[in-house]
């Protein structure tokens, strides 16, 4: 499972670590990104591609690589080295430049997930979205981006998230992927802070430890009695037609909510491991 709006977690691993790259793929995260950007040294960077290509030939389709941002030295070769490959995808880290993205898609042909980290790029993040059919999606770098805000305490790039989510559905692509949370030690905060992005319109996140992957995928994976109301839901819509109507519990219900039972039912399906998570009933609403 690797793809944008069916991976949960995605699991950030330093390509210059083969090892690494190798228990990455056979652990439990839905996608894996070989890095090539912020977690390879500059001495390790040819090293690092190296690897990138070699995982991605022998596991075709099935990896994502972070190459390194536009302007940089080591960007032309990333872009050579993985251009027609068998990539399942590109990260584009600082994207800003709707023409140079979409530039790379052409030269690449791979599906690319941009990373907007600046305020530039957060002003332009509508056009990027639309700027080739090759976009998978966009998210956030949200340590760059608060940076280049200025902002101190990330709560406050609410309004940002919701540019993101905005310009992601407004193009027709899949929710954004949350950026990572980089306190390893606070798993009670990554917890919350996922359900938090997951109602305010993520879906999935990036990891930098695979001890992150199962709160992820608990924010991620809607719980039984979710399931239960949707398939409930959509039950009821037989008697009902196209028109809305006021179901047994005595909730209005019109087309728009019954998409979003159909796409809580396809998600639930297209996750083997779909359990209820613990304490999911918790101040949940009983019947």
């Amino acid at each position: 499972m690797t793809g944008l709006g069916r991976a949960r977690s995605w699991l950030y691993v330093p390509g210059h670590r083969a090892d690494l790259v190798r228990k990455a793929l056979d652990g439990p995260a839905d996608a894996v990104v070989v890095d090539l950007e912020d977690a390879v040294p500059p001495a390790d960077k040819d090293r690092a591609r190296e690897t990138a290509v070699a995982t991605c030939a022998a596991r075709p389709g099935e990896v994502w690589v972070r190459v390194n941002a536009a302007g940089t030295p080591w960007a032309e070769a990333d872009t050579a080295a993985l251009a027609g490959g068998t990539v399942a995808g590109l990260r584009v880290p600082k994207a800003e430049d709707p023409a140079a993205v979409a530039a790379l898609a052409e030269r690449t042909g791979a599906p690319l997930h941009l990373l907007v980290e600046s305020a530039r790029g957060l002003r332009r993040v509508f056009a990027l979205a639309e700027c080739h059919r090759l976009v998978a999606g966009v998210s956030t770098g949200e340590t760059d981006l608060a940076a280049d805000l200025r902002i101190r305490d990330r709560r406050e790039l609410g309004w940002a998230r919701a540019r993101i989510v905005t310009a992601n559905r407004a193009a027709g692509l899949p929710s954004p992927v949350a950026s990572v949370w980089t306190d390893l030690a606070d798993r009670a905060g990554l917890t919350a802070d996922s359900a938090a992005l997951r109602d305010a319109g993520f879906f999935g996140r990036s990891v930098i430890h695979p001890d992150q992957i199962e709160p992820v995928h608990r924010a991620f994976t809607p719980d039984r009695a979710e399931v239960e109301r949707a398939r409930a839901l959509l039950d009821s819509v037989g008697t009902a037609g196209t028109a809305a109507w006021v179901d047994d519990r005595g909730r209005f219900v019109d087309p728009a909510v019954v998409a979003g039972a159909r796409w809580v039912l396809d998600l639930a399906d297209s996750l083997t491991d779909h359990h209820e998570p613990a304490g999911a009933t918790a101040g949940k609403e009983t019947s």
